[in-house]
Order: C-alpha cells, then sequence, then structure tokens
C-alpha cells in the first residue's frame, strides 16, 4: 500500500507463511473478558504444494471489570495455499468474530459519586433480580481474501488479491414514545437538578434524594420492571394503519422499547502490487487498488419490553406539526405502521462508496544515502441513497442523492542518510489530500440527503527526521514531526434546549496542528539485564476558528450560522506528554520479568463547540478574566498521572517423552499486571455534554453545570495471564 498518516498494520495471512505447529492456549484477566481458550493448527507447505492453518478461539466473561458489561465472543480462521510449480502460489483465507458485549456508558461525576466507583455505568438495571445492559453491541463481519503470488523472475513478482467482506454490527438502546426518561442519570433525576435548577428549588428534597440514591443502587440504575409495567397498561387503538382507511389495531402500545441500531456492510476490494529491481541499487513497488464498500443504516425493533406492538412515527414532529397527518410519518408510503420485533423503523437508507488508486515508489540504496520518492493519484465517490420517504422531506429523503466525486493525489519523498554502520539520520516529507468522510458531509442522512456545501478535500502536509544509534549495547532513536490538518469537516447532531430539537451542527474550515518531538533509548547494562527510556512530548491544537451552519432535524431551514471559536484549542484525550523507564531481566534459563513506569500528562476533554460562540459568550465578554467566563470558554486538563506495570514469562522445553512426531513441545506461560499501584483515578477520556443551558438574557445565572462532562476513567490493577502448550 501506499500508506496514510498514521502508519499501516499488515498482516500476512497466508498458510503456507504460517508456523508449523500445534498450540492450545487458556488465557484468565479481569478486563473487558475473563476467560479466552484457543487453538491453531498450522501445516507449513508439504511436498505436494499445499498448507493449511486452521484456528478457532472464544472470549467470554460473565460480567467485566465495569459492572453491567459482559463479553461473549468467537473467533475463526481458515487458509489453505497451493503451490503450483515454482513461480505461483494461490491462497485463500476466510476468517471472522463474533462477538456480543454488554457496554460501559461514560457518566457524570455527580453520579459517579452517588455510586461511590469510578466504573459506574448508567447501562443497566436490574430485572427480576438479573443485570440487564440496554447497550449491546454485535458484531459479525466475516472475510474472503483470495490472493496470487506471481514469481516473473528473480526480480519481479505480482501479488494479486480480491478480497470480500459482509454482514452486521450493532448496538441496542433504549427508545420511548411520549414517555419519562428512563436513563438513571437523566439530569433531572439528580439531586443537584432539585437543588439549583428546577423550576421551584428544594435542598431540604435534594438531600433526601441524594441519601436515597446514594444508599439505593435500584434508583441508579435503569428501572426494567417500571418500564414493563408502563407498557402493560399502555392500551390504545390505532386508526388508518398502513395508510388504509378503516383498519384500526388495539393492543399494548408500547411506550418504551429496546431498539437495535443496525450497519450492514458489503465491501469488495481488490488490489495487484509489483515489486521489481532495477540493477543492484533500485527497488520498485508499484499497485492498483480498487474498494467498493454499500453501508445499509437502519432501525429495528429488538424487544417491545410487554408490549404488543409500538408504532412508526415521529413524535417530536408531531410535537411541531399537531396537525399534520403526513409530517409525523417516518415512512410517509407506509403511514401509521404497526411494529413487531424485528420491524425497521424510524430511518432506513445506504451510503454507498467507491475509490480507485494507483501509486508508485521507488527506493535507491547508496554506500551513504537511501532515497525514496512515491506518488499516488486516487477517485472517490460517494452517494447515500434513502429507502424511506421521510414525511417531514417528501421530495429529498427517497431515493438516490447527489453524486460526491473527488480526485486526489499525494506525494511522498526521504533520504537516510548513513554516517558509519551504527549512525545514521533521516528526513521525510509528504503532501497529500484526502476526500471527506462521508460521516461528516451529510447534515441528517436518516432523515433526508442534504449535505454541506461546497465540498472540499482535506489537505494534509507532514515531516519528521530523526537521529537513529543502533549499536550492540546501545540503541537510541531521536526525532520530530510537524503536521498540517486543513479543510477538514464535522457533522454534530444532539438535542438543543433552545430550539427545542435535535439539531444539527455542520462545521466546516476544521485546521489541526500536530508537532512534536520523541526519544527512545534501549541499553543494554548487562547479558541479562536492559534498561528501556521513552519520550514522547507534542503539542495537538486545532489551528482556525470554525464556521457552523445550524439546521434542526425537524426543518431544514438555516437557525443560525456561527463562528466557532476553537483556535489553539487541545485536541482532546490522548496524553500530548508521555514518558517511560522500564527494566528487564531476561535470564539464560528462558524466563524474563519487566517493571516499566509510565508518566502522562497534557490530555483534555472533548469540547462542545456551541460553548466556544458569540451566542454563549456574549453576556460574559465584558470581562474576559471573570469565573463565569472561564467556566464557560476554558477547555478542561485533565490531571497529570502515572501508572507502574509488570510482565513477565517462562518457556519450558519438555522432557522428549512429550514430543509430538518428533518435533519438540514447548510450554510457555506469560502474566502481565497493569496499574500495580491500583490507581482509579486516572481519567482517560470523556466529553463535554453538547446539551447546553445557555443564557438568553444577561439575568439569566450562568448555567455550565447543568449538564456537566460525562467521564471515563482507567481500569484499577488489571491483570492478564497464559499459558500455551506448543509443539
Amino acid at each position: 500500500t501506499y500508506g496514510d498518516i498514521g502508519s499501516n498494520t499488515n498482516i500476512d495471512s497466508r498458510a503456507s507463511k504460517q508456523r508449523a505447529q500445534t498450540s492450545f492456549s487458556y488465557a484468565s484477566s479481569n478486563r473487558n473478558y475473563n476467560n479466552r481458550v484457543m487453538i491453531t493448527h498450522s501445516t507449513g507447505l508439504n511436498k505436494k504444494g499445499w498448507a493449511f492453518s486452521i484456528s478457532g478461539s472464544r472470549r467470554w466473561a460473565g460480567e467485566g471489570y465495569v459492572p453491567g458489561t459482559y463479553y461473549n465472543g468467537w473467533g475463526y480462521f481458515a487458509a489453505v495455499d497451493k503451490r503450483i510449480g515454482q513461480d505461483h502460489l494461490l491462497s485463500l483465507t476466510v476468517f471472522g468474530a463474533p462477538t456480543e458485549n454488554g457496554r460501559q456508558g461514560a457518566s457524570v461525576q455527580e453520579m459517579i459519586g452517588l455510586a461511590g466507583s469510578n466504573y459506574y455505568n448508567p447501562n443497566w438495571g436490574y430485572q427480576n433480580g438479573v443485570k440487564r445492559n440496554a447497550s449491546i453491541g454485535k458484531s459479525h463481519q466475516p472475510v474472503i481474501i483470495l490472493t496470487h503470488d506471481f514469481r516473473v523472475n528473480n526480480k519481479t513478482t505480482i501479488t494479486t488479491a480480491a478480497g470480500y467482506s459482509f454482514g452486521n454490527r450493532s448496538v441496542t438502546a433504549l427508545d420511548w414514545y411520549n414517555a419519562a426518561d428512563p436513563r438513571p442519570d437523566y439530569y433531572r433525576y439528580l439531586p443537584s437538578y432539585t437543588r439549583t435548577w428546577a423550576s421551584t428549588t428544594d435542598a431540604g428534597q435534594a438531600d433526601l434524594l441524594y441519601q436515597a440514591m446514594k444508599t439505593n443502587e435500584n434508583l441508579r440504575q435503569i428501572n426494567w420492571q417500571k418500564l414493563y409495567d408502563v407498557n402493560r397498561i399502555s392500551y390504545a387503538t390505532i386508526n388508518n394503519v398502513n395508510g388504509i382507511a378503516g383498519n384500526s389495531v388495539s393492543g399494548l402500545r408500547s411506550r418504551y422499547i429496546v431498539e437495535e441500531r443496525v450497519i450492514n456492510t458489503q465491501r469488495i476490494n481488490a488490489n495487484s502490487v509489483i515489486n521489481t529491481k532495477f540493477g543492484d541499487n533500485i527497488d520498485f513497488t508499484g499497485g492498483l487498488t480498487y474498494q467498493m464498500q454499500n453501508n445499509h443504516y437502519y432501525k429495528q425493533v429488538n424487544d417491545l419490553l410487554g408490549g404488543d406492538f409500538y408504532v412508526n412515527v415521529n413524535q417530536f414532529a408531531e410535537r411541531d406539526f399537531p396537525v399534520d397527518n403526513v409530517a409525523n410519518q417516518f415512512d410517509a408510503d407506509v403511514p401509521n405502521r404497526i411494529l413487531k420485533v424485528g420491524d425497521k423503523f424510524g430511518y432506513d437508507y445506504n451510503i454507498q462508496i467507491s475509490r480507485v488508486s494507483a501509486w508508485s515508489q521507488a527506493v535507491v540504496k547508496l554506500s551513504h544515502f537511501d532515497l525514496f520518492v512515491a506518488a499516488q493519484a486516487s477517485y472517490t465517490d460517494f452517494f447515500r441513497t434513502g429507502n424511506v420517504r421521510n414525511g417531514l422531506f417528501l421530495d429529498r429523503s427517497l431515493g438516490k442523492g447527489t453524486d460526491n466525486s473527488f480526485f486526489n493525489y499525494a506525494g511522498k519523498a526521504g533520504v537516510t542518510y548513513k554516517i558509519n554502520g551504527r549512525n545514521y539520520v533521516y528526513l521525510n516529507a509528504s503532501y497529500l489530500t484526502r476526500a471527506p468522510y462521508f460521516e461528516n458531509v451529510y447534515i441528517s442522512p436518516r432523515t433526508r440527503n442534504d449535505q454541506q456545501s461546497d465540498l472540499k478535500s482535506e489537505i494534509i502536509k507532514t515531516a519528521e527526521g530523526s537521529y537513529v544509534l543502533n549499536a550492540p549495547k546501545l540503541k537510541v532513536r531521536l526525532g520530530g514531526y510537524y503536521t498540517e490538518f486543513s479543510d477538514g469537516m464535522d457533522v454534530i447532531t444532539f438535542y438543543h434546549d433552545g430550539f427545542q430539537n435535535l439539531v444539527n451542527y455542520s462545521l466546516k474550515g476544521i485546521n489541526k496542528l500536530h508537532f512534536g518531538g520523541e526519544l527512545g533509548v534501549e541499553a543494554r547494562v548487562t547479558p541479562t539485564i536492559t534498561v528501556n527510556a521513552a519520550a514522547s512530548v507534542g503539542r495537538y491544537y486545532y489551528d482556525s476558528r470554525q464556521n457552523a451552519i445550524v439546521t434542526v432535524d425537524n426543518n431544514a431551514s438555516v437557525l443560525a450560522q456561527q463562528i466557532i471559536y476553537m483556535q489553539n484549542f487541545r485536541v482532546p484525550s490522548t496524553p500530548q506528554e508521555a514518558y517511560s523507564l522500564g527494566v528487564s531481566y531476561r535470564s539464560p534459563k528462558f524466563w524474563f520479568v519487566s517493571l516499566t513506569g509510565n508518566y502522562f500528562d497534557q490530555s483534555y476533554l472533548s469540547v462542545n463547540p456551541i460553548r466556544r460562540t458569540y451566542d454563549a459568550l456574549q453576556f460574559v465578554l465584558s470581562d474576559k478574566n471573570s469565573p463565569e467566563y472561564h467556566s464557560i470558554f476554558d477547555q478542561t486538563k485533565f490531571d497529570a498521572n502515572y501508572t507502574i506495570d509488570f510482565f513477565g514469562g517462562y518457556s519450558w522445553k519438555l522432557p522428549k517423552d512429550f514430543e509430538v512426531n518428533h518435533k519438540p513441545t514447548f510450554l510457555v506461560f506469560n502474566v502481565g499486571v497493569n496499574n500495580i499501584m491500583n490507581k482509579q483515578n486516572i481519567v482517560t477520556g470523556g466529553y463535554e455534554q453538547l446539551r447546553y443551558d445557555a443564557q438568553l438574557v444577561a439575568a439569566d445565572p450562568i448555567t455550565v453545570g447543568k449538564f456537566p462532562p460525562r467521564l471515563f476513567y482507567a481500569y484499577g490493577v488489571n491483570f492478564f495471564a497464559s499459558a500455551t502448550l506448543r509443539f
């Protein structure tokens, strides 16, 4: 491949390239899963030119590290190779990983405090005494790859592959119609709301609520029984079902359901790469790539929670257009459709993406210099196809939308100067353009074909340089990098209190700047003791004021145009400074241990752009040093922190009595323990809620805390241990 910003991962799945062996392994962990079993068998290439490799595994946990989560994952892999003569190799590979897991949700600090745990999870509640998670992720997208390797001559090879992937990934969530919000950490249910923001505040009632929620776990989790109870008394008659006059259906109309948001993907890949040599000093590589992907997005009813049916209507549109019997229909061609388990509802659309590219690279190797130069040209096309006619957008929701096409190009070059056999320096640079991601183009693909105007490809410029020392007892790498991203786009959707509806903020002109330095050292102190040190110091900024166009889901008219004052804000979540120091001991008797300390800093919360607009700041701009101004505008920085991690292992060659087919048998043990100091106060990420209760007049109080950020915390002490039998 030509490559991209952020590196590439290459996995050789051909059966003949796998080590000829059989292995059984078991692993235990207290992370997302508790147990893993795996078996792998590879034959290597036999005298008749055949090679086979198979593997199967299962990972599972009744409950993971975070309460209410669980994990059930399977994995399978099969590959067969056939060598035809000396010049041809055919390979067929099939693999997949059907997985289901109960997910963790980020939560506000108030609920974390009430629960007394940084691992509070709002996604679950008890049902008949058993924990049930409302957010369940499922995925199974198997991959099939057919590869042909052709050795043209001793200097030239051509590798051609075609792949097909298909299947679903989905996540469930609660949905409700004309009923109270069922989420346990909904802001109106918190003691702080009763104390500070309710229409009639009551400190005494807030104190009682605080004590009740702190002592009763059920008040902090989903009340499944209540949802069933509401549905079981919700008798209703729906008239003109499916748009047929006089067609009425009566029964228990679910007010609460579990919905499943599905993405069905079909993807075709084809790739052909030629590698050849010109003389002794020049390596040439060229490739052609084709990719076509069709994503089908829809929702379906997963569980009616005791009711008889749900109805495919838009309750927000019912509120905004109470006398319009068409606007409230998710599917205007089949109005008032009755929904059972498995039926699609809400939205239903496809996104099709295709991309073709050609690239080449030449590498020149000389006595003191290595040089490379590479170029790529690509063509990307994508469009949306609506599968239902939305009642709000009768002429803009069904059928094919605008066909978006982009021609992109990229170039990169580098030079390495070899000072001597142990010391060298290199400098690389690249300029590339990249088509916008479709997720950042469509304003509200759930409802219509509308998209941002004046689409542009993103421009990326980058350079890096390093000094490298590679000596027997000391290895050092010291380098720096500088990367600019220009003309990025994004679309964010959330419930807006001012507009009392789901709104879409279409953002353009997103520029980012990343620069920094890195140091890595490996020192062999003795034949058995090695010291490793690393440092990464960077700064990742938003480098522009972004432009936002605000629309609402129920009305495509532009509500506002705003400037987002995001320049010099930090790119969120990842630590921008990280340091590590480790020491390892490797015994001549085939066991090893290592201990590593890690320190990280300069990590920031993901910000809500709405709070960085004139509308949000207009009443505090007179004093930019005021606490009120800073409470709205400033970005939250996470505290610096550290961890200490242990890793060790032992490889035991069993006696000859345990040999299989005259091949030695090994028993291998590995164990890793992370965060052995059990530091549970490390915030790993989170986000400011997009919902924001802004001041409407100067007399309004500052109410940033009404929708506080939602956070994730690092696991405390956690481990992974495995035992493998290999022969």
